[in-house]
Order: structure tokens, then sequence, then C-alpha cells
């Protein structure tokens, strides 16, 4: 692992955000700012956008793309869309205006260069229904007009590994600072960490910069594979920063001369990646949802957080889970949850109940791959814990014993989700009908992608065996 020459500091460091235009103007000239990243996040979660020069963003913020571009597939293609939106309307103008809540430096950035979010609308001023902010914000909505609060605090898994440009070879573990690659598993090892010290140094400082709010960092149980808890907040704030921190510790990684990938399962024989979702509720007073105010039990209302998110789980496994190779984490023996069972402190569950306090009851829903787009697999579980208190469900009993022992629960690969995706006409109220045919329509066109791969496991078993 490489060491990279510092950059100075900038002159001045302030928090991310302001509230306007107006309060764009002087900010980005106290940091120097020459550049502006204006990005919109897709349905993958990757950045899209444009990169203008200040004096043009300042006069004029808003930028046109096509539709298309909540459209576009991992590998660049776009699917046929008939049935989704008319081929006509995918290539047309939609406006992308500036959350200036979101604006931030770009710490790695060559020349000072800042960084705002979009969002998404028609001409007539409609929020575009594809855009994944939109789709969270539509869920939010609903739990608003309730007078509910959500709250999640997201635990996301990643691996460092090896250059590789060639994508016929595995992945390998990089090199540390002692000159080795690791060869065993170091769950919590803080040696382990160590080794790449210089790298975990630049991403506090890159993330600090743009105030991002780690809480904690841990070495998983995967070779070479580190975890990120971030503070517990805002669903839509939340999901900007798990969308900047990958972006982040890529960038990171790659000025180290390595790679960060938030593949599900980029390693045969290694534990999957996973992005666990803590949610809890806040009342229309602020107080916790899921706490009787006076004898602090378990309420109603939390009981049917958890069965909807039994329920809608298989259903919402497409948005948890959105490619292939996601699937390869969801199986017996990998340490991954492969059920909608729930129990108290039970990580063999899908839903876990961790321990706390009364004012501090959530649901960590551990089932999303940290390959999903932070959105929507926020917008996703929050959708089906909706879904479970106003249809007042009931959920199972609680697990107490290895929950994999009964069995796999959930779709094992993409296609069986998408099938249970698009039969749900309670998700598709929620989240948007526009929305769930283009997510749809997307993944069905990857698949097919990916089924013109060849892999190597059927020539080594079937070229001259069948």
């Amino acid at each position: 692992m490489t060491s990279r020459k510092k950059r100075p500091p900038p002159a001045s460091r302030e928090k991310r955000g302001v509230a306007s235009l107006e309060a764009a103007g002087p900010w980005l000239a106290r940091q120097s700012i020459e550049e502006i990243e204006c990005l919109v996040p897709d349905l993958a979660g990757v950045a899209r956008g444009k990169i203008m020069p200040v004096r043009k963003f300042l006069g004029a913020p808003s930028m046109n793309l096509p539709l298309a571009v909540f459209y576009q597939t991992i590998t660049g293609d776009f699917p046929e869309v008939l049935g989704a939106v008319a081929a006509v309307q995918s290539d047309t103008d939609i406006f992308m205006n500036p959350d200036f809540a979101t604006l931030a430096v770009v710490p790695w950035a060559q020349d000072p260069t800042a960084q705002v979010i979009h969002d998404a609308f028609h001409p007539d001023g409609r929020p575009v229904e594809e855009a994944p902010r939109q789709v969270l914000r539509r869920v939010l909505d609903l739990y608003q007009d309730k007078g509910w609060t959500p709250v999640i605090a997201p635990e996301l898994e990643f691996y460092l590994v090896d250059k590789n440009t060639d994508p016929d070879y595995p992945l390998r573990p990089p090199i540390g600072r002692s000159g080795r690659p690791e060869t065993g598993r170091q769950g919590y090892s803080i040696a382990a960490v160590n080794e790449f010290d210089a790298l975990f140094e630049d991403m506090y400082e890159y993330s600090e910069a743009q105030g991002l709010e780690i809480d904690t960092l841990i070495h998983e149980s995967g070779v070479a594979q580190m975890e990120i808890n971030l503070r517990h907040g805002d669903p839509l704030e939340l999901a900007d920063q798990v969308f900047m921190f990958k972006r982040t510790i890529r960038e990171a990684a790659l000025e180290h001369d390595i790679y960060a990938t938030f593949m599900a399962k980029p390693m045969a024989g290694e534990p999957g990646s996973a992005m666990h979702i803590h949610q809890s509720i806040l009342d229309a007073d602020g107080r916790p949802l899921f706490s009787d105010r006076k004898t602090g039990e378990a309420t109603r209302s939390y009981l049917s957080f958890i069965a909807g998110q039994q329920r809608y789980l298989p259903a919402i496994m497409a948005v948890l889970a959105p490619y292939v190779n996601s699937y390869r984490r969801i199986a017996r023996g990998t340490g991954a949850p492969v059920n909608t069972q729930w129990g108290y402190d039970n990580r063999t569950c899908g839903l876990r109940v961790p321990p706390s306090d009364p004012a501090n009851r959530r649901l960590e829903n551990r089932i999303p791959s940290s390959d999903a787009n932070p959105y929507l697999a926020t917008a996703a579980v929050l959708a089906a814990g909706w879904l479970g208190m106003t249809q007042n469900l009931t959920p199972t009993e609680p697990v107490a014993t290895d929950a994999a022992a009964l069995g796999i629960e959930l779709p094992r690969n993409l296609l069986e989700a998408l099938v249970l995706f698009e039969q749900s006409d309670a998700l598709r109220d929620v989240l948007g009908g526009g929305f769930c045919s283009a997510y749809a329509a997307v993944k069905r066109a990857e698949y097919e992608t990916f089924m013109q791969t060849i892999s190597p496991w059927e020539r080594e078993f079937l070229l001259l065996n069948v």
C-alpha cells in the first residue's frame, strides 16, 4: 500500500450544508471553491450529473438531464422501457434542483471543489417518481401524515482488495503496512485495522470535511473486511451520508493503490457484506413510539412494525439484494440471515431486536446487502414497517434458537425476487408505480446481461463432462 502526498488543508472548513442559494455563494467563496459536482443518485446509487464552474452554478443552479438516467443499468445499457414509460418520454429532459443542505467539499479533489446532491423534477414541477431520493421522501411523507418520525442508523460492511484489472481473476486481499496480506480471519482485530492506518486516517479526514458522522470502525470477520457504523438520525440524511461515504472510501482506497468494494459477495469462501439498518419511530410528541410511556414495554405498534417487515421482506428482496451477486450472500452457512424470523439479540434472524432501554427500542433489519442503494433500501424497509402498522399485522413468536435451521424463507435469485416485487400491489402503492416499473425493467435487463456471461464453474464442470 502506497502513501499519497498530502494536500494542504483548506483555509477554512465549514459544516456541510447551507439554507439557500443566497447562502451558498459566500460559503463557496470562503472555501475558495472553483468547481461544483452536481450529483444525482441513480437506481444503482451511482453518482450521475455534471461538473460546472462556480460562477455558472450560482447563475443557474438547476441542470437538465434526460429521464433515461433513471433507466440506466449497472452495465450502462438501457432496457426496453415500454410498459414503464414511453420511449420518447424516456429521453426528454427533467430538471435537477440542488438540495443545499447537502453542499459539501470534495476533499480528495486536486482543485478546490464542492458537491451538492440534486432532486429530480418534471418540467411541470412534479417530482420524478423514479428518482431514489423521491422514493424515500414518498415513504417518509406517509409517516409524517401519521405524525410519526422514523430514525435509522446504517451499518455498512465492505472489503479492501488488491487492485484487479482483469475480471477473469479472483479478488485478493491487499498488502498492508507489514508487507503481507491477511491470511486468516481477524474479526474485531485492532492490529488488522492498523495495517491500513494511513488509508483510514484519510477516510476520517475526508469524512469530517464532508460532515459524515462515523460512529465506529471495526474489522469484520472476512479477510480485510471492514464495517463502519453511522450515527442515528433522519433517514434521508443518513441515506445521503451512505451515498457520500461510498464515494469517500473508494477514493481514499484508490489513493493508496487498492480498491474498496461494496459487492455483496466479492470473494468465494469469505462472508458477504451487509448494510444492516436499525430503525425506530418517534411519535408526534417526539417520544419513542415503540415503547409504552408508562410501563416501558413494547407497544402494539412495535410488534406490527416487526410483522410488516416479516410479511414484506420477500417482496422487497429485489431492492435489498439488487444484483445476481447479492444472492451469493443469502445462503445457509455463510453467516448471513436467510429468513424472515425475528428474535431478541439473535443474529441468526433476519430481524433482530438489539438490547436496549425503552427509549432506544429499535429493530435491526439484517437482510440488506452493502450493494443496495441506500435510499431505496431505507425506503423499502420503512415501507414494510409502515404497512405492518397501518394493517395492524401480528408477528410470529420470537425465535431464541438458530433461525437458520428453520430453512431459507427468502428468494434465492434476482428473478424470483422480482416476481414477488412486481406482484405486491401494497408495495406499489407505497413506493410508487412509476418507480416499481422502472426498477423491475432495469433489473430484468441486468439479469439478461449476466446470462450472456459463461462462468468458470460452467467451463470446469460442463466442458468435458456433459
